[in-house]
């Protein structure tokens, strides 16, 4: 049986991370990256040195390729895994739309919220007519940094990720072709399943900037989940957690909240949510971003909060906390986050009715 061939897209630790280990696998792997300057040492080493699989004992991912030209990024690829910040998978599949062939199996690792509705409208907007499956995945499977050039480090993988394609009908085919190299995904519903139980969304806006004044001052040398997290701040979060789980109720869909994250994540529990972050023992030493122009706000705003408060108001949810989020991100970060994001008009569903959204994340079904 023929290995599955990969291209990883991105070159952040997480990219560096994820084609390493891929190319310590065995796997066939190429690398891209939009500006060659920052994979050259790559290139030159034809490939990446990892550490944290095995210890300190750093290992060699040999890789196939290494580019900047997606069409030769994407030629003869099987799985184009996509691990670029979310606020760029627009821009990205505009790139792949001219390249892209049959049977070829995009996965956004993670696509935060709507991410995958998002990059088929813009395949689709872009004259793409080859039969690929867009997918994303729930979180990013591997905590990791990046050492260097051309060194990555991972420091653990997670155990199950859940992964939904569009449509949902696809599921199980991608599950098939990714297993091989990652057995820990599984089956995410839809990719309103998916999108809707995208923590980030609840706890890294809302937490930054109500912390601006530390962060500004201290340049983030505080602890962000505990010392940042005080009653009034956890009460603001467990707000926005209830309007998140509101709107996946009003799409006949089951999210878990906040608290049942905690104890599904990191079996941790409390009184309230104040009481489980502060028993979660994996927070502490955690440091604050050391400023506000951080991706806490300019990648989870439009593409996290902004698509669930768009969803909420779409079908008649009230979303007033996280709508005031959004207002002070617009203050702090001086934009218009409700212009740049994902918002049902943008995605193309604002006149879907909540079984015609269904039907097309489920079965692909749509009336244009």
């Amino acid at each position: 049986m023929t290995k599955t061939k990969f291209t990883v897209i991105g070159a952040g630790h997480g990219g560096k991370a994820m084609a390493a280990h891929l190319g310590l696998l065995g796997f066939s792997t190429r690398l891209y990256n939009r500006s060659m300057e920052h994979i050259a040492a790559i290139k030159e080493l034809g490939g990446i040195d990892l550490a944290g699989l095995n210890g300190e004992r750093r290992e060699f991912g040999r890789l196939e390729l290494v580019t900047d030209n997606m069409e030769q990024a994407l030629d003869g690829s099987d799985m184009i895994m996509v691990v670029v910040p979310s606020s760029a998978h627009a821009e990205l599949a505009r790139h792949m739309a001219p390249h892209l062939k049959d049977g070829q199996v995009i996965v956004l690792h993670p696509g935060r919220t709507c991410g995958a509705i998002e990059v088929a409208k813009v395949l689709r907007d872009n004259h793409c007519t080859a039969d690929v499956t867009v997918s994303e995945a729930e979180t990013f499977i591997y905590a990791s940094r990046s050492d260097g050039p051309a060194q990555a480090r991972i420091f653990r993988m997670k155990e199950a990720v859940p992964l939904a394609a569009l449509p949902a009908t696809r599921n199980r085919l991608v599950l098939d072709c990714i297993h091989e190299a990652y057995p820990q995904f599984i089956d995410g519903g839809n990719v309103l399943q998916t999108g809707l139980n995208n923590m980030g969304s609840i706890f890294h806006p809302a937490l930054t900037l109500l912390n601006a004044g530390w962060i500004e001052t201290t340049h983030g040398d505080y602890q962000f989940y505990i010392d940042g997290v005080s009653p009034s701040v956890a009460r603001v979060l467990e707000v926005l957690d209830r309007e998140r789980v509101t709107v996946g109720s009003a799409l006949g869909l089951r999210t878990r909240n906040a608290m049942e994250w905690l104890k599904l994540a990191y079996d941790t529990s409390g009184a309230d949510l104040y009481e489980a972050i502060h028993n979660q023992e994996g927070y502490y030493g955690i440091k604050a971003p050391p400023t506000l122009n951080h991706r806490y706000i300019f990648e989870d705003v439009p593409c996290s909060l902004v698509p669930i408060a768009s969803l909420g108001d779409r079908f008649g949810v009230s979303v007033r906390a996280m709508d005031a989020v959004v207002t002070l991100a617009n203050i702090v970060h001086r934009t218009d986050y409700w212009r740049r994001g994902r918002t049902v008009d943008k995605l193309g569903f604002s006149t879907l009715s909540v079984s015609e959204l269904t039907a097309y994340v489920n079965e692909g079904i749509r009336e244009e």
